[in-house]
């Protein structure tokens, strides 16, 4: 009896889960802060070799900052300094 009874409290869960949907306002909020506007962050430069591959795939390709969650500005930085750092040859 007990187990019956647990096993109905997870699937009230699973429903809620389920009732979610993509065309719903978004009640659960996470504010995303750019990895490379706080404080402390090293600066996008086309020297950074280090930094500038964090940013590019195994392929090469700069990644989206809906992945990287990097703000527009610096966004437009890091795609500029990829770029003149594979001009240069340096990735």
């Amino acid at each position: 009896m007990l187990k019956k009874k647990r096993s109905a409290g997870n699937k009230n869960k699973q429903s809620n889960f389920a009732k979610l949907s993509i065309f719903q306002p978004n009640k659960y909020r996470f504010k995303k802060s750019c990895p490379l506007s706080i404080k402390g962050a090293p600066t996008v430069d086309y020297k950074n070799i280090k930094l500038l591959k964090k940013y590019t795939s195994e392929n090469g390709k700069i990644l989206p900052s809906r992945i990287t969650n990097v703000s527009q500005k610096k966004q437009r930085e890091l795609s500029l300094s990829i770029k003149r750092a594979r001009n240069l040859a340096l990735i």
